[in-house]
């Protein structure tokens, strides 16, 4: 069987990297020859979790089609998310716990996209549904993975599926699941050390809304207010991020995982910025507002900028 390449969206997190090497897994035991692959190194929380159970981080690629002919994606379905040259591909898989945007295929394909915390949570589901055994290493990193995507089952995204996964894959990891989880989001906090342009590409996605481009990054804290210092910095990057790539809005999230709470910075043309007011009920101040209980970008930002963009 011709070999496949399995990766997540770019500026890949947890879940992006832990979900290709746990799915890699599965479909080599279900009779296909794929490798889990990634569009970026690391950040510090997936990489305290590749460590923790064993894992090299997956090899980097900036294209595909020198190496494949088909490929398989998690955690994402959106293009400009994806691999530069996914239009020069067969898509033959898609496992995803996103909106489907902007997608399409030549061929059929095989398509599992749920709307639960994280795809790994689904993964979980394919491993049974297929009587196929998960062994420690995999299950912590599908642990991980969860655990990331759903601030430890606090994110309004949790379901009851991604808490029976937490469940079982730790048993099965031999880990306590609050203890660890708590252990790896905060490896993910630590911002000192990291420059404004690095902190605002660790966990970034684009996304066309209604022909806007708008660019969303999120950073995950234990200190607000520290980060919050970091402003104009922050500013700075965003608007010569949105120069050089044509974002028409970029919106930097800063969420305190010990509270659930959340501050945005946003820059961009007059125009988006009274569709980001609109779409959160909420007046921008000198570029940034508090976004209470606000900790999901796929359920919480993208949905009301979706709605608001559309009118």
């Amino acid at each position: 069987m011709t070999k496949e390449l399995i990766f997540g969206h770019q500026n890949p997190d947890t879940d992006a990297i832990g979900t290709a090497i746990a799915f890699s897994y599965l479909q080599n035991k279900l009779g296909y020859d794929t490798e889990a692959v990634a569009l970026g190194n690391p950040n510090d929380e997936t990489q305290y979790a590749l460590d923790k159970f064993g894992f090299k981080a997956p090899r980097v690629v900036k294209t595909v089609k020198n190496e494949v002919d088909s490929v398989m994606l998690v955690d994402h379905n959106e293009p400009q998310q994806s691999v530069a040259d996914i239009d020069q591909v067969n898509v033959s898989w898609v496992v995803d716990h996103h909106r489907i945007m902007n997608f399409n295929t030549a061929n059929p394909l095989y398509y599992r996209a749920e709307p639960v915390g994280c795809t790994s949570t689904v993964v979980w589901k394919m491993y049974k549904e297929n009587g196929v055994e998960i062994p420690a290493n995999i299950a912590g990193i599908m642990l991980s993975a969860i655990i990331s995507d759903t601030l430890l089952l606090k994110s309004p995204t949790t379901t009851q599926d991604d808490k029976n996964a937490v469940e079982f894959l730790a048993k099965v990891a031999g880990v306590d699941y609050q203890e660890y989880g708590l252990s790896l989001l905060k490896a993910g906090t630590n911002i000192a050390s990291k420059t404004e342009k690095e902190l605002i590409n660790l966990d970034a996605k684009s996304f066309e809304l209604n022909g806007h481009i708008v660019r969303i990054a999120q950073i995950n804290t234990v200190d607000l207010p520290e980060a919050m210092e970091r402003k104009a910095a922050f500013m700075k990057e965003m608007q010569n991020a949105s120069a050089s790539n044509n974002y028409e809005m970029f919106m930097l999230v800063i969420t305190n995982i010990l509270d659930s709470n959340s501050e945005a910075i946003v820059v961009g043309t007059d125009e988006c910025k009274l569709l980001f007011e609109k779409a959160f009920d909420k007046k921008l101040v000198d570029s940034s507002v508090a976004l209470p209980g606000v900790v999901s970008r796929k359920k919480q930002v993208v949905p009301p900028l979706t709605q608001a963009f559309a009118n």
